[in-house]
């Protein structure tokens, strides 16, 4: 019992060490160092996971939830070869980098990662866009599609027409034929720059 309570304290002397090395200027971070952090989806999934704690978590715990994310189950559904995949990489590399970085305190020798303040600075980057707005772009390209499969048939009818000479387009000359079909595609293409 006496062995556990001197190597906790080991422990606390060098938590102590490692916060008193960090430069004074990693109080906050440049754009350019969130976006480079944030460019990898699992350290992503780690501060998303993270973003609601106070305490410090399990690295295992992260670990199984982020693999439960990317393989979009739950943790009781995964197998041990997909826990793996995640763990490894997030004790290797990505928990060290958040932790350098000063977003996260990461225990390597004991496992356990705790949020720090700096990384509320990083939450905004980190909110995800409202469907609405992608469902609302998906409607208005396909009113769009129609537009310019209506022309082309259109345009198609009128060609195939003066071909075969049928009577609604005998009236009509080839630069008159022409040009009736650029105004189909006019109209759609300032129909699409209008909306």
């Amino acid at each position: 019992m006496n062995a556990a309570h001197i190597s906790s304290e080991g422990n606390a002397e060098e938590e102590t060490a490692d916060a008193d090395e960090r430069p004074a200027d990693e109080a906050s971070l440049s754009k350019d160092d969130i976006f480079h952090l944030l460019q990898n989806e699992r350290r992503r999934l780690v501060l998303r996971y993270l973003r609601g704690t106070t305490e410090p978590v399990r690295m295992r715990d992260i670990a199984e939830q982020v693999a439960a994310w990317e393989h979009d189950t739950t943790v009781e559904e995964l197998t041990s070869k997909q826990r793996q995949r995640v763990y490894i990489p997030l004790y290797q590399s990505h928990l060290s980098k958040l932790d350098e970085a000063g977003l996260i305190d990461y225990q390597k020798n004991r496992g356990i990662v705790e949020r720090q303040p700096l990384a509320d600075m990083v939450d905004q980057y980190l909110q995800d866009a409202p469907e609405t707005d992608s469902s609302d772009e998906d409607e208005s390209d396909a009113g769009l599609d129609d537009y310019y499969v209506g022309s082309t048939v259109l345009g198609f009818a009128l060609l195939l027409g003066a071909v075969l000479e049928l009577p609604f387009t005998t009236f009509l000359s080839g630069i008159a034929l022409s040009a009736c079909i650029l105004l189909l595609f006019t109209v759609s293409t300032i129909k699409r720059l209008l909306d």
